[in-house]
């Protein structure tokens, strides 16, 4: 029996339009009421996900920055996991040199430059440049997207961060360019100590090798008495295969990658169609 579900936001519980329907909504409250569980598991900001639940009337437990941090429903900080300040440090200063746009999750903020809106721009206008016929209208999708989340600081530069002095959690690079993206992935996946994975088709994100949505439901379960066989987790891309292969019964989002729905034990409908619905409702079905 499913005593905890773990859902991913961003492709999964959010809509292609980046909200959370009515029938998400219901589909939780009364997986909660029946005495469920209910986790979001994302690579937001925990400060990020209780911006986008505030209208809701939904508490749940928050696995945020990709495993880093676990919350409570109430907003305190259970266990979190944060990069070692030099490591990090140094990837952010590498990454100013390399010309990436980037994003750090701390503890109360998402650092990011004051030029990195600017960077994305640029590659766009190259872009378009090159492909004149090319539309970017999903480039303009995406990068909306990007910037819609809650709790933007802007930075100078990386030193801003070490001055402040405050926990790295995890570094996200996004580029439309693929080519600055794998060459990222090679160099930035190499550095000990540290985990990649990418939640979307333009970035890459790092952790702490400790920190991952899976170690963090692992934890979670743990702390809650409910053994990993009782647990689900939904999700649709890379961040989400460690949660998934770890739960008792990993599911795909339909609109989810090929390899995602190959690892998992069973695929439901897409985010448009309301999938984690289509999931709780076939749990409580059997409650």
């Amino acid at each position: 029996m499913t005593k905890l579900i773990a859902i991913d936001l961003d492709g999964t519980l959010l809509s292609s339009k980046n909200e959370i329907s009515i029938e998400n909504i219901q589909a939780i409250k009364e997986a909660q009421n029946a005495g469920i569980e209910i986790v979001i598991a994302t690579g937001r900001a925990h400060f990020d996900v209780q911006a986008i639940f505030k209208d809701t009337d939904i508490k749940t437990w928050i696995i945020a920055a990709n495993g880093a941090t676990i919350y409570d429903p109430e907003g305190n900080l259970y266990h979190h996991q944060p990069i070692d300040p030099t490591t990090a440090y140094k990837v952010l200063h590498s990454l100013e040199q390399d010309g990436f746009y980037y994003e750090v999750f701390s503890s109360s903020c998402i650092y990011t430059p004051n030029n990195g809106r600017k960077l994305l721009q640029i590659e766009i206008d190259r872009i378009q440049s090159a492909n004149p016929d090319v539309s970017i209208d999903s480039l303009e999708e995406a990068l909306s997207k990007q910037f819609s989340q809650t709790g933007f600081t802007f930075i100078d530069s990386y030193k801003d961060i070490k001055e402040a002095g405050t926990p790295v959690y995890n570094i996200l690079a996004f580029s439309f360019f693929e080519e600055r993206l794998k060459a990222g992935w090679s160099k930035y996946g190499q550095i000990e100590g540290l985990t990649i994975v990418s939640s979307a088709n333009h970035n890459f994100e790092l952790e702490h090798q400790h920190a991952s949505k899976g170690i963090a439901l692992e934890l979670l379960s743990k702390k809650l008495g409910i053994a990993l066989e009782h647990t689900a987790a939904i999700g649709d891309s890379m961040n989400d295969l460690s949660m998934l292969s770890r739960a008792g019964i990993g599911i795909a989002m339909g609109n989810a990658k090929n390899s995602i729905k190959e690892a998992a034990d069973l695929v439901t409908v897409t985010n448009d169609e309301n999938g984690v619905a289509h999931f709780i409702q076939s749990v409580l079905s059997k409650v």
